[in-house]
C-alpha cells in the first residue's frame, strides 16, 4: 500500500514552522537589545548616583568650609577687641602717672594685685588704703593662701565629681569659684593654666569612653556657663547694637540647643548662677582653650566608635552562603538578627555609647551630633562597599543589608529623637542602593 502524502499540509507546516523560527529569533535579539539597554541604563544609574554623591559631598565639605572661615573671621575680631582693649587701656595708665593720680592697689582674691585708676579716689575706703602702705609679709600671705584655694580646687575637681540633678559638679564648682575669687576680672592669673592643665592630663587615656563622656559633660556644660557670664570689656554699646553673627563653631551650635526646652533644668540653673562680668584677655583665652577641648574630646569619643564599627561594617555588607533568597524574603527582620551577630555587634556598641552618654549627661545636642556622624560614617561604608564590590550587588545581599538598616531604624526609635535626632536620614543612600538591588529578581522574571 502506497502512503498517502498531503503535500499542501507539509507546505503549511513548513511555513508555519519557519515563521516561528524567524520570531524565536526577533525575541531572541529583543532580548539581547533589552539586556543591553538594562546594563547601559544600570551603569547611567550608578553613575548619576555617585555623581550626586560626590556633588553632596563636596557640598557639605565647602559649607563645613564657608563655617571654619566665619568661625576664624569671629576669632579674629574677638582677639582683635581684646589686643584693642590691651593698647587703650596703656595710655590710661600713663596718663595716671603723669598726673600724679594716687593709684589704689586692688586686692584681687586668687592671689594677684592690679593697679586700679580709681574713679573718685577721696571714697576708697581705708582698709585698701592701709593694706596699700602695710607689710609686705601680708600681701604675700594673702597670695600663698589664695594658692592654696587653687591647689584645693584644683584637687578637688581632678576626682569624678559626679553629678547633681542632672548637672555637673566640677563645672558649677569650678565657675562658682572663679567667680568669687574675682580671676574673669584679673589681669594676670595662673587659675587659667592650672584647670587647662587638668583638662589635658584627665583626658590622656583616649580609649576610656566613661572618662572622656564625663569631661565633655563637664568643659561643655562650663563653656555655657562661660558664655552666658563673659563680655568683652570696652564697648558694651556695641556689642548690645551688633547682634551676634550665627553661631559657626561647635559649640556655638551647641549653645544654641542649650536654650530649647529639653535644657530647661541647666537654664533654670545658670540664671541662679551666672553673672555678668566684663572679662580680661586671660578669661577670653581660657574661653577659647575650653571651647578647643571641648570639640578634641568630641572628636575623640567619635573617632573611638567609628574605628569598633569599621571592622564590623565590612562584615555586614555581604549575606553569608548558607542564607538564601527566599528565606531572606520571608522572613525579614528576624532572619538578619538570627543568621549573622555583626549587625547586633554593632547595635550593641550604639547601645553602650548612648548609656555612657546618658550616665554622664552629656548634652543631648551634643550626642546627637555624634550619632548623626556616625550614621553618616556608616551609610558610606556601606554605599563604597557596594561600588567597589560587585559581588556584593545581588538580591540576597540587598536583603541581608536591608534587614539590618531595619534594625538600625529600630535602634533609631529606641533612642528618641532626643539622641537620635536625623540619623536615620544619614543612612538614605545606602537604602536608597538596597532598594534597587531588590528590583533584580523583577527584572530578570521579566527578562
Amino acid at each position: 500500500e502506497v502512503p498517502v502524502i498531503d503535500t499542501e499540509l507539509m507546505n503549511k507546516l513548513r511555513d508555519e514552522n519557519d515563521k516561528l523560527k524567524t520570531l524565536v529569533s526577533s525575541l531572541e535579539k529583543k532580548i539581547d537589545d533589552t539586556e543591553k539597554k538594562y546594563d547601559e541604563t544600570n551603569k547611567i544609574s550608578e553613575e548619576r548616583l555617585k555623581k550626586a554623591m560626590d556633588a553632596e559631598s563636596k557640598i557639605d565639605d565647602l559649607n563645613m568650609a564657608m563655617l571654619r572661615l566665619q568661625e576664624k573671621i569671629s576669632n579674629m575680631e574677638t582677639d582683635e577687641k581684646v589686643q584693642r582693649q590691651a593698647l587703650l587701656s596703656t595710655p590710661v595708665r600713663s596718663m595716671s602717672e603723669h598726673l600724679s593720680i594716687p593709684i589704689v592697689p586692688k586686692n584681687l582674691e586668687n592671689g594677684y594685685h592690679e593697679a586700679e585708676e580709681p574713679k573718685e579716689p577721696q571714697s576708697a575706703p581705708p582698709a585698701l588704703k592701709d593694706y596699700g602702705n602695710g607689710d609686705p609679709k601680708l600681701k604675700k600671705s594673702s597670695a600663698e593662701k589664695q594658692q592654696e584655694n587653687v591647689d584645693a580646687l584644683i584637687d578637688c575637681v581632678a576626682k569624678n565629681l559626679g553629678y547633681c540633678e542632672g548637672k555637673p559638679v566640677a563645672a558649677f564648682t569650678i565657675y562658682k569659684c572663679l567667680l568669687h575669687w574675682k580671676s574673669f576680672e584679673a589681669e594676670k592669673t595662673s587659675v587659667f593654666d592650672r584647670l587647662i592643665q587638668l583638662i589635658g592630663s584627665a583626658i590622656e587615656n583616649e580609649e576610656d569612653n566613661d572618662n572622656l563622656a564625663y569631661w565633655l559633660s563637664n568643659t561643655s556644660s562650663l563653656l555655657f556657663l562661660l558664655q552666658r557670664s563673659l563680655k568683652a570689656a570696652g564697648a558694651p554699646g556695641t556689642v548690645s547694637r551688633k547682634k551676634p553673627p550665627q553661631p559657626t563653631s561647635l559649640f556655638g551650635r551647641m549653645a544654641q540647643g542649650l536654650r530649647s526646652a529639653s535644657f530647661a533644668n541647666m537654664h533654670v540653673e545658670a540664671t541662679d548662677v551666672v553673672r555678668q562680668v566684663e572679662a580680661k584677655y586671660p578669661a577670653l583665652l581660657f574661653k577659647q582653650q575650653l571651647t578647643a577641648y571641648v570639640e578634641k574630646i568630641y572628636g575623640i569619643i567619635r573617632d573611638n566608635i567609628k574605628k569598633e564599627l569599621s571592622s564590623l561594617i565590612s562584615l555586614c555588607i555581604q549575606a553569608p552562603r548558607t542564607m538564601k533568597a527566599s528565606m531572606l524574603r520571608i522572613s525579614g527582620r528576624s532572619s538578619g538578627q538570627t543568621q549573622s551577630n555583626h549587625w547586633q555587634k554593632i547595635i550593641e556598641n550604639l547601645d553602650i555609647l548612648l548609656k555612657i552618654l546618658q550616665d554622664n549627661h552629656v548634652p543631648p545636642v551634643l550626642a546627637q551630633k555624634i550619632f548623626t556622624q556616625i550614621f553618616s560614617y556608616i551609610n558610606v561604608q556601606l554605599f563604597n562597599s557596594l561600588l567597589l564590590r560587585r559581588e556584593c550587588c545581588s538580591f540576597s545581599n540587598g536583603e541581608y543589608v536591608k534587614a539590618g538598616l531595619a534594625e538600625l531604624e529600630l535602634w533609631c526609635a529606641k533612642a528618641t529623637s532626643e539622641y537620635a535626632a536625623s540619623s536615620w536620614d544619614e543612612i538614605r543612600h545606602i537604602r536608597q542602593a538596597v532598594g534597587f538591588l531588590g528590583y533584580i529578581p523583577e527584572v530578570q522574571d521579566i527578562l
